[in-house]
């Protein structure tokens, strides 16, 4: 209740995050991060790393610092050691982005069903 005796409400806006980057450069910021990640591929899969559902979260900061977590086909993968570099650098050649950090984490694991219907067609599944 505040001083006056009425009740006080909440504000609904309290937590929610604002950019400071205009919407239509997030949106081009957007489409253009997934386009240089549609350009890594699993070596051992014949498809790119977005449409197989290794990509968990993408997150622009203010200062345009992008920030991925991915994940794997397997914890084991030849090439986990060298993926994480191959998204920082196809991102980090898009124009506008600051900067790209790219956290590797396997929970919750990956399963063939985070494939899109374009990676299933790839790899002879659909």
């Amino acid at each position: 209740m505040s001083v006056n005796g009425s009740e006080q409400k909440p504000d609904v806006r309290e937590g929610i995050v604002q950019s400071t980057i205009p919407q239509d450069e997030i949106a081009r910021l957007s489409d253009d991060i997934v386009a240089a990640l549609k350009t890594v591929y699993d070596p051992e899969i014949p498809a790119d790393i977005f449409e197989l559902g290794l990509i968990y979260k993408i997150d622009i900061d203010d200062d345009r610092m992008v920030k991925i977590m991915m994940t794997l086909t397997a914890p084991g993968c030849p090439v986990a050691g060298e993926m994480p570099g191959w998204v920082e650098n196809a991102v980090s050649a898009v124009e506008g982005v600051s900067g790209v950090e790219v956290e590797m984490t396997f929970d919750p694991p990956w399963t063939p069903d985070r494939m899109s219907e374009e990676a299933q067609v790839a790899i002879g599944w659909y």
